[in-house]
């Protein structure tokens, strides 16, 4: 906001940085102080434009035309070609912590081929230079980086340089007779079946969306759509991708659905790629996602691991069916008219109606609803579902961390 290439004492994170956007594509930032930098080191205009140009296409000043090497370093940033060794930030932050009362809001970045025993070692050596506070970060150690040095790795294009000009994806389709699931859905009221057929063993290939009437514009729409997904899948694009693009996408229908696993859906799409991810994809990657059936969110508030779900479950019907049966005893009836005739025996009582089991507590909140008696007034998160739990004036999720609207 104040035309500032960097922020108190953080060095820039590269000369040419890539910023994701929250509606999508990306933005490219690039830092501003290099030519005044040149300027103060003595080039001319001419050299100026020659190694900011050269700057801009290539992100780094390494064989900058004109650049001499010893004055590289001069633009040595966090991340990148040329970036500061994590011990470099850590240094420099003891020089400044003396003349500071409090902590410094600064990160140290590790390359993605960082350690644990690197780790380690800055934070001891920050605790050894007298350090009141040191946060680190490595690249790449997310699922998604809202800043990063440059769109692509050099070794990926590298690659893609010298793959052939003329390969492409090959199709794979499905056999004739496959496997399939059917999944009834409703979403808000608006009802819809989804058709997902899957390779023999090898994860879903076809998906097909029933929605409105036949015939209607809604209907055709979704024809096309389920046409364009199942096609890509059988080119190779995996259905994480999907699953990452589509869901917490909003739009009418919206609410509650009658899935307990997905008990609130932004949108259809929301809904259905959310159910695709549960029947389809392994939990690790579903847990990248924060997408989680209601078992295995369970699971996690009870301090289990929710990927060893189903590992050790006995089989309950073999267990009914191994417990001896006890049968009530016959009662002896003496012979002669003195007894009751077999129409007249007493008739068996009918069997007590059993006892509804209480829902299973997903989350903290629901726990101590169940302790009070009462309902809280907590409501549901829009992510998963699950109740959520007051954290100041707003409320967070336990099952994916979602907050009401404060961060």
């Amino acid at each position: 906001m104040m035309d500032c290439d960097t922020t108190g004492v953080e060095p820039d994170l590269a000369l040419v940085k890539f910023k994701k956007l929250v509606g999508g594509g990306s933005m490219q930032i690039v830092n501003q102080t290099v030519p005044r930098a040149l300027a103060s080191l003595g080039y001319q205009p001419e050299q100026v434009e020659a190694i900011t140009e050269y700057i801009a296409e290539h992100g780094h000043v390494v064989d900058a035309p004109g650049l001499r090497p010893e004055h590289y370093e001069v633009f040595d940033c966090a991340m990148g070609e040329r970036a500061i060794s994590p011990m470099g930030h850590v240094r420099m932050m003891a020089a400044v912590q003396p003349g500071l009362s409090g902590a410094i809001s600064k990160t140290v970045n590790l390359p993605e081929s960082a350690s644990i025993e690197d780790i380690e070692s800055i934070y001891l050596e920050g605790w050894k230079l007298g350090l009141k506070a040191l946060a680190v970060y490595r690249d790449n150690c997310k699922v998604g980086q809202p800043l990063s040095d440059a769109r692509k790795k050099p070794e990926e294009a590298s690659a893609a340089a010298a793959a052939p000009h003329g390969t492409r994806p090959v199709r794979k389709r499905l056999p004739k007779q496959r496997s399939a699931m059917v999944t009834r859905f409703s979403v808000a009221g608006a009802e819809g079946y989804m058709t997902a057929s899957s390779y023999p063993g090898d994860g879903v290939g076809e998906v097909f969306l029933k929605l409105g009437k036949q015939g209607s514009t809604l209907a055709g729409v979704m024809d096309a759509f389920s046409v364009a997904i199942s096609i890509s899948l059988q080119y190779g694009v995996p259905l994480e991708k999907w699953v990452e693009k589509f869901t917490n996408m909003r739009f009418e229908p919206a609410g509650v659905t009658d899935d307990p696993d997905i008990r609130i859906a932004s949108s259809v799409m929301d809904y259905v790629f959310r159910r695709l991810a549960l029947d389809h994809l392994p939990y690790e990657t579903r847990a990248e996602l924060g997408i989680l059936s209601a078992a295995e969110r369970a699971a996690q508030l009870a301090g289990q691991d929710p990927a060893t779900l189903g590992e050790e479950d006995e089989d309950t019907t073999e267990m009914a069916q191994s417990v001896p049966v006890e049968h009530p005893r016959a009662t002896s009836t003496p012979a002669g008219p003195a007894g009751p005739p077999p129409s007249e025996a007493a008739e068996p009582a009918p069997p007590a109606s059993p006892t509804p089991a209480a829902a299973e507590p997903h989350s903290s909140m629901e726990v101590l609803e169940s302790q009070a008696g009462r309902t809280a007034d907590a409501p549901l998160c829009l992510t998963c579902g699950t109740k959520m739990r007051p954290a100041g004036s707003c409320y967070v999720c336990e099952g994916c961390g979602a907050t009401s609207g404060c961060s």
